[in-house]
């Protein structure tokens, strides 16, 4: 029976964490090391955009000693993932830099739903019941140093997922200074976070009925809730009592109490005020804290994609949930997105000895033809500079930055003048291999949306077939095609200058 050995590696926000996995089919994940620093990487990263050098001398010296742990332990594969404290950083790729040239370990930066995709699919990694659980109304709220999580979930079906910008952290370095002139610190922290709370009651709670609520956070949140946590579980009026224990204390009483260092005591009062405030909105009653980390989530994603954990829960089918919710909020056309969908994929997977794309690329076309509209919301003359924008400008769970941006410009470029490469990397900041996605998903979402111009749905189905030289496009349909037909024409060039394959379309004969 092969079992692997994985490290995953978390720089938080004010903790650098290592947890070492066993991983096999036979046995799923096993936990067998588990190392953490406390490293205030975030000290100036929200207030200044910057990390001490100290810090990264510091960050360099500790992550030496993970690479010499992994030794020991014969560690096969590692991920390593910064968080919001890069993200806030100026020019934080020249900070990794700098760590790779002195360890040897490459670090990569999670965007926010990146992070927190990983976050919930932490849950997963130890609940074998988390499928159960998300059939009822439940938020996963993921507290960080730089940011607040909040995912819901109805019916296994992922809802919504928002990034808040209040983490614990950045309300600290932000009102450091007004706190020493208030006697009552948690009323200014939930003055400070009102309004952004209010806003996501507003949009996104409505009459949603919320049962079940998991917590995911850092170290603080065991130290915090440490006499309520026998079970995991926390009760409304247990946490109640705790935050008033809380509130009312100096950060160096709390951090006698609690026995960490005073610089992390000034988190607590922060943290505890955004859980109140969330529970309050949701109006839960009851809390679960299942005592993870992002580092569970890494493992148990490297082994999905590796095919030594099989989920019984489907996290691609929640990127298109969270996509298609996008575009409903922006009123695209359900019928019309149905429409072209069914002609993208159909060409895509005809194509598929010629462009040599795969799953993940599919799903990225999906979501580009889920949102290549959604900008009409805003302006009907300027379609893909606003649907650019809103993509650019909306999280979208499990997305890396580099895909967001590849399905912002596939969406721009599906009206605009498809663009050099010089241009789209100055821009942009894409490789030649991104660059050459876009063009790739740009001629199939061009050609998919012309065959469905008048937003009639004339195609009933279509298969795509190789040839020769040609994409025969046998098309099911009793309806005129004489607009779509009219309007193919450089669409089809396009495609062609693309591929090296001309698409024909053809009818399918009656028996």
């Amino acid at each position: 029976m092969a079992i692997r050995t994985f490290a995953a590696i978390d720089l938080g926000s004010y903790e650098v964490s290592m947890k070492i996995f066993e991983m096999s089919k036979k046995y799923g994940l096993r936990e067998i090391n588990h190392v953490r620093y406390r490293l205030d990487l975030g000290k100036y990263a929200y207030s200044q955009g910057k990390i001490e050098n100290r810090t990264i001398q510091e960050l360099c010296r500790v992550i030496d000693g993970f690479r010499e742990i992994m030794k020991e332990y014969q560690v096969e594969e590692y991920r390593a993932c910064a968080t919001s404290a890069f993200r806030a950083v100026e020019n934080p790729n020249i900070i990794l830099e700098q760590v790779y040239r002195r360890t040897g370990i490459q670090i990569e930066i999670l965007s926010g739903s990146e992070q927190h995709f990983l976050g919930y699919k932490s849950i997963a990694a130890i609940e074998a019941g988390f499928k159960k659980i998300i059939q009822k109304g439940t938020a996963i709220v993921d507290v960080g140093g730089g940011n607040t999580q909040v995912s819901l979930f109805d019916k296994d079906t992922l809802v919504t997922t928002q990034n808040l910008r209040i983490g614990s952290l950045r309300i600290r370095e932000r009102l450091r200074e007004l706190e020493k002139e208030t006697t009552h610190y948690d009323r200014l922290v939930e003055e400070f976070i009102r309004n952004e709370l209010l806003v996501f009651q507003r949009l996104y709670l409505k009459e949603r009925n919320i049962q079940n609520v998991i917590l995911l956070g850092d170290f603080l949140q065991d130290i915090i809730f440490r006499e309520e946590l026998a079970d995991r579980i926390i009760t409304k009026e247990e946490f109640n009592r705790r935050y008033e224990q809380i509130v009312h204390k100096t950060a160096d009483s709390l951090a006698m109490e609690m026995n960490i260092p005073s610089e992390y005591a000034t988190l607590v009062v922060p943290m505890v005020v955004i859980y109140k405030n969330i529970i309050d909105i949701l109006g839960a009653e009851a809390l679960w804290a299942p005592g993870i980390s992002l580092a569970d989530g890494i493992a148990y994603d490297y082994g999905e994609k590796h095919k030594i954990i099989k989920s019984k829960h489907n996290f691609e089918n929640d990127i298109l949930v969270s996509a298609r919710n996008i575009g409903k909020r922006y009123s695209s056309g359900k019928s019309h997105i149905q429409g072209t969908t069914s002609v993208a994929l159909a060409v895509f997977d005809g194509l598929k000895r010629v462009h040599g794309l795969g799953p993940r690329e599919r799903l990225l076309l999906q979501i580009a033809v889920l949102l290549h509209d959604c900008g009409k919301y805003i302006s009907m003359t300027n379609v893909a500079e606003c649907s650019y924008h809103i993509v650019m400008s909306t999280e979208i769970i499990g997305l890396s930055q580099r895909e967001q941006k590849i399905i912002a410009n596939t969406v721009l470029y599906n009206q605009e003048e498809f663009a050099s490469f010089e241009e789209i990397n100055r821009l942009e900041g894409l490789d030649r291999q991104s660059y050459l996605l876009v063009a790739k998903l740009v001629a199939i979402l061009r050609l998919a949306n012309a065959m469905d111009r008048s937003h009639y749905q004339k195609v009933k189905t279509i298969k795509a077939v190789i040839k020769e030289n040609e994409l025969q496009l046998i098309v099911d349909s009793n309806k005129d095609f004489s607009l779509e037909l009219g309007l193919l024409k450089d669409k089809l060039d396009f495609f062609e200058m693309i591929f090296g394959i001309r698409p024909v379309m053809k009818r399918k004969r009656k028996m």
